[in-house]
């Protein structure tokens, strides 16, 4: 039996056993044989299947909000926009783009023949979902999957089971086929098992760095592709012609949004030095007007993060750099919520900072900003370089061509310019280093979910 403790209260909020060896057999037969018809289903109805299950989606975003709240903290006035505009904006984009990347691709002419290129489905794929985001890094490959004709097998974080359900009543209420999305609550022998198994065909997984290596390990005795969202150390650069106001809105509001539990959160600040001491002023003033308290309610802007030792980590993380020489400019009492021994961790803003410091190089994945001055564009570049990580970067500026020129030197899977912490459905959501490997989202993202099969035919009088 698996426990979902809720970071509310400590509470048990939900309980589910995991699945039997049989029931996991059985899943992949069905997952098999559902979707041998699924492939035959016109592309169209696919499309308006998937259509329908956004909409079952979008109807019951209010007490999915409150369930995310009681799963992970998320505040009760943030959880339905994961629903509503996120996981809906990204889910539709992909079906309308859908068409023309699955398309067949037709070569040149050439007297006696007819060439052309299908793009196939690869047949039951395995999604493994984390708990930080469970509606919107599940839906990076379960609707453009199902839109490619593969069956899908979820299994989402012991943190978030409820979504996984959430995802399977949609999908009845659409009328998908039975068998052709299924859900399943593992442990982590059983993940590698299913891995290994010779009827799963692709496994796309978002989470951790050590977690990519397992999956890794558990797919390295078979020829089956593995897409591969993971960790991040995402910097942001203030230039001196950058507006400083919204610079100072955004990058605080990318350091603690969902308390910083973000792949893509900005968890490092460099700033040139002419605005430093400005953007740090503006920047702990606008960090103290957070609200830290119970999610569920209203006027709480941020929650608990989703355990006790990942609050602890973070804390951690910050006395060291404390102690390394750093500056912690938020006083903890101006949040009374937040107490030690607890999932309740105040926000804060680090100076002082520098590369020697874990807080700068190791993924924190809680709401610190730390923030660092910079000479100018080259000292900026190599600092947002040295990391292994390469998930996002962004870079706040007056300046679209400097933008483009830094950004061509920048090591990152995603670059921003007076944004960050977004993903457009329109563009690759990728990485590189120790953020992963893959492509998710834009019409890119069905190369990974079909595989290419040449036809060529000649013809003989």
């Amino acid at each position: 039996m698996q426990e979902t403790i809720s970071p509310v209260d400590g509470s048990v909020y939900v309980e589910r056993p995991l699945a039997t060896a049989s029931e996991i057999n059985h899943a992949l037969e069905r997952a098999t044989k559902a979707q041998q018809g699924w492939r035959q289903t016109a592309l169209p109805q696919r499309m308006e299947t998937c259509r329908r299950f956004v909409d079952a989606m979008e109807r019951n975003a209010a007490p999915i909000a409150v369930e995310l709240a009681w799963q992970i903290g998320r505040p009760v006035r943030y959880g339905a926009s994961e629903i509503l505009r996120g996981f809906a904006e990204r889910a539709r984009y992909m079906i309308d783009a859908s068409e023309r990347s699955l398309a067949g691709i037709r070569v040149e002419p050439k007297e006696g023949f007819t060439r052309f290129i299908r793009r196939e489905p690869l047949g039951v794929v395995f999604t493994i979902a984390p708990w930080n985001y469970p509606f919107l890094t599940a839906v990076n490959s379960v609707v453009p999957a199902i839109l490619a004709g593969n069956a899908v097998l979820l299994k989402h974080s012991m943190q978030t089971p409820l979504c996984a359900e959430r995802f399977a009543e949609a999908f009845t209420a659409a009328g998908l086929p039975e068998g052709v999305f299924q859900y399943l609550h593992l442990g982590h022998a059983d993940v590698s098992r299913l891995i290994a198994d010779p009827r799963v065909a692709f496994v796309a997984f978002t989470g951790s760095v050590e977690g990519g290596h397992a999956i890794q390990r558990a797919a390295s005795g078979r020829f089956i592709g593995t897409a591969l969202e993971l960790g991040g150390k995402d910097p942001a650069y203030v230039r001196a012609d950058a507006n400083l106001a919204h610079a100072v809105e955004n990058l605080v509001d990318g350091a603690m949004f969902n308390s910083g539990q973000s792949c893509c959160a900005i968890e490092r600040i460099y700033v040139d030095a002419s605005v430093y001491d400005e953007f740090v002023e503006r920047g702990v003033a606008l960090t103290k007007q957070y609200r830290l308290g119970n999610p569920l309610e209203q006027e709480t802007t941020l929650g608990p993060m989703v355990r006790t030792s990942a609050a602890a980590f973070v804390r951690r993380q910050i006395e060291e750099a404390v102690t390394q020489g750093a500056t912690a400019h938020i006083d903890p009492d101006l949040f009374p919520a937040g107490r030690a021994g607890t999932p309740y961790l105040a926000p804060q803003v680090l100076t002082g900072v520098n590369h020697s410091m874990r807080v700068m190089t190791e993924e924190t994945f809680g709401p610190v900003a730390a923030i660092m001055p910079v000479s100018g564009d080259e000292e900026a570049i190599g600092l947002m370089n040295d990391s292994r990580y390469g998930l996002t970067a962004a870079i706040w500026t007056s300046d679209t061509v400097a933008a483009i020129r830094i950004g061509d030197r920048i090591q990152t899977g995603t670059w921003f310019m007076n944004r960050c912490d977004y993903l457009d459905p329109a563009l690759a959501w990728t990485g590189v280093g120790d953020s992963g490997r893959g492509c998710a989202l834009s019409v890119l993202g069905f190369d990974q979910l079909t595989r290419p099969k040449s036809f060529h035919l000649r013809t003989v009088v």
